[in-house]
């Protein structure tokens, strides 16, 4: 069930739809709002993403042979991003993690943490480690990189490049959106997000997606760690082969008037309206500054140089993951 934020209460917010569901798409201006994220003011209510928290004196050694990141030794306050694989190595969650020293916080997609919570209790055998669905307790704010806004003492956070994810207690969430500056909503995160080519679970991921496609053996994945599930499959992958699959960003043609959605099929231009199918577009967005914009995933030995043409929309290719 999806809850809606108390924060779809402030003046313009426009309800998001699809995995969004449940806080703002946007507050009425699309554009002045990702103008000022990118000047590091203001906040996007993530609320409606899990939150799952991690206790216990084993916790980071049981979660070292969980996931695909090294965070045996994670010190305190730094973020790390992780994956669970398959064991045939395809991805099935991305966790965002920070521990505060005590309690792990990791927060993950909009309604994964159930399937996600159930995993790692099936894992628990002798470890000391409790595990907790905390969504209910927390909601997750973000707060653009720059921003200058007090984080009380005592709450979470992950502290990122692209900006700080608070874990705000729950009955304190409006109290502390009034006192972090203009609300900016998903599209305008998203849109963000799309220019700096990173992945979404869900969006840019389906059922057959493994790490290397996306770029994330850089960000969520230790290549010298010890064994988890799916790791024979990250190892052959990169030892003596490349994905089959390669994520692009790409610059969409401003005079059309639609944006394609998820899932739009990807041909080559110069092979016509009904050429092969090279590729699907996963995300998309209007930027305030670069125009229409998308990620891909496409087949590793589409021409990196060729135009792309997504349901009569023409786009260029900016290399992301190297064929």
């Amino acid at each position: 069930m999806t809850t809606k934020s108390p924060l779809l209460s402030l003046p313009g917010a426009v309800p998001a739809e699809g995995p969004d569901e449940g806080v703002a798409a946007h507050y009425g201006d699309l554009f002045r709002e990702q103008r000022t994220l990118a000047d590091g003011r203001g906040f996007v209510d993530l609320s409606h993403h899990g939150v799952v928290t991690v206790t216990g004196a084993d916790r980071l050694p049981w979660l070292h042979l969980l996931l695909t990141q090294h965070v045996e030794q994670l010190p305190p306050g730094q973020a790390t991003e992780a994956l669970v694989l398959s064991p045939n190595g395809h991805i099935e969650h991305a966790l965002y993690l920070v521990d505060d020293g005590e309690t792990t916080w990791v927060h993950v997609e909009p309604g994964t943490q159930g399937e996600l919570l159930a995993y790692l209790e099936s894992m628990k055998f002798f470890y000391r480690v409790e595990t907790a669905d905390a969504t209910g307790r927390f909601a997750l704010v973000h707060l653009p990189a720059g921003s200058i806004v007090p984080v009380p003492d005592g709450w979470a956070v992950r502290e990122t490049p692209y900006g700080r994810d608070v874990f705000v207690p729950r009955e304190s969430l409006e109290d502390f959106a009034a006192q972090a500056g203009p609300p900016a909503g998903v599209l305008a995160y998203e849109a963000l997000r799309i220019e700096t080519h990173r992945p979404r679970l869900g969006l840019e991921t389906d059922h057959r997606t493994i790490p290397h496609e996306l770029g994330w053996l850089e960000t969520a994945v230790h290549l010298h760690k010890g064994c988890y599930r799916g790791q024979e499959t990250v190892a052959r992958v990169q030892n003596l082969g490349r994905p089959p699959r390669r994520l692009v960003f790409l610059h969409l043609d401003g005079s059309e008037v639609r944006l394609p959605g998820h899932g739009t099929p990807l041909r080559v231009a110069e092979e016509g309206g009904e050429g092969r199918v090279v590729g699907t577009v996963t995300s998309s967005a209007r930027h305030w500054e670069l125009g229409p914009i998308a990620l891909a995933v496409v087949k590793r030995n589409t021409p990196e140089g060729a135009t792309l043409v997504a349901d009569g929309t023409a786009a260029t290719q900016e290399t992301v993951v190297a064929p």
